[in-house]
């Protein structure tokens, strides 16, 4: 009976989806280029981590010649180079994410106090254009800003101090990284809050007020647990991209004199598998990090789930 009653929901369900289909196929139709260019450009690359167990000869099969199981693993994990490159990648995807993570945030809760709209949208249009802007120019930008003859130099030697050569020194390269990125996505990353705000039932503001709460309060009691699920949500993907910290950016900000705290995973991919001509071993080291964010992201939305009850899945 149980069979039946299945088939039969089954059978409804299937006349449902081409009844949605054949009435909806005009927005169904939106949804091929972006699913074509997901699968394309996301799914298929990952057949070439098979590499990453293999021999590759260059001109040879795109999957490689023969296998040599976890070789390359075992490679990476007596690499002084790479556990280089994995500690810097840490400690600048740990500082991005404790320092800018949280800068939207406050940003879009002071822009929400505004309340003279033409400044709220100066500060907005200001605040976002640096997003739109290419890495190659924000590089260029962070260049001129730090050289001898730029911007910060000269207020450091009116003020009677001496130049300072910042990107050639390796203690100032994760700050001017970390204040780049800042600059360049913090602005950004508010438009989600802002419209998140939007959301919050001006009710909830009302009652806090009658209560006695101040600014300060309802801040604290009703804004940030209205924009909670967002914030979990965002915190979530980030810790996914934990490891996959700014390759442009970095490759083109770090010299051989700031090799020592700059190098990262995604420039260490590049050295080998570039410039030094092993693949199967960049493939071995790339798939280790995509392992290593793929564990974060599970983690991550686990925890929120558990804790905040605001998850991914």
């Amino acid at each position: 009976m149980r069979t039946v009653e299945a088939r039969s929901r089954t059978a409804r369900d299937g006349r449902s989806w081409k009844r949605a289909l054949r009435r909806d196929w005009q927005l169904y139709s939106l949804v091929v280029l972006p699913v074509a260019f997901l699968v394309l450009f996301k799914y298929v690359p990952m057949l070439g981590n098979i590499v990453a167990f293999r021999t590759y000869v260059p001109g040879g099969s795109m999957f490689g010649e023969d296998w040599v199981g976890f070789l390359y693993f075992e490679m990476l994990l007596g690499d002084a180079m790479f556990w280089r490159a994995f500690a810097n990648t840490v400690i600048i995807g740990a500082l991005t994410l404790i320092i800018v993570f949280p800068l939207p945030i406050i940003l879009a809760l002071l822009l929400n106090e505004v309340r003279v709209r033409w400044f709220k949208k100066l500060i907005q249009t200001v605040s976002y254009l640096p997003h739109f802007m290419s890495i190659v120019i924000v590089a260029s930008f962070v260049k001129e800003l730090t050289s001898l003859d730029g911007t910060i130099n000269a207020i450091v030697t009116a003020f009677g101090g001496d130049a300072i050569n910042f990107l050639q020194e390796p203690d100032w390269f994760r700050a001017i990284y970390v204040t780049s990125e800042a600059w360049q996505t913090v602005g950004w990353g508010t438009i989600l809050y802002l419209a998140a705000l939007t959301t919050i039932d001006d009710g909830l503001y009302e009652a806090a007020r009658i209560d006695g709460a101040n600014r300060w309060q309802q801040t604290w009691h009703v804004t940030l647990p209205g924009i909670q699920p967002t914030m979990m949500v965002l915190l979530i993907l980030n810790i996914g991209a934990f490891m996959a910290v700014g390759f442009e950016k970095i490759l083109l900000l770090y010299n051989p004199l700031t090799t020592e705290v700059a190098e990262v995973l995604s420039t260490y991919v590049y050295k080998v598998g570039i410039n030094s001509g092993s693949p199967a071993y960049a493939t071995a080291i790339g798939l280790f990090e995509a392992i290593i964010g793929l564990v974060l992201v599970v983690a991550a939305n686990s925890i929120s789930r558990r804790m905040t009850g605001s998850s991914l899945w």
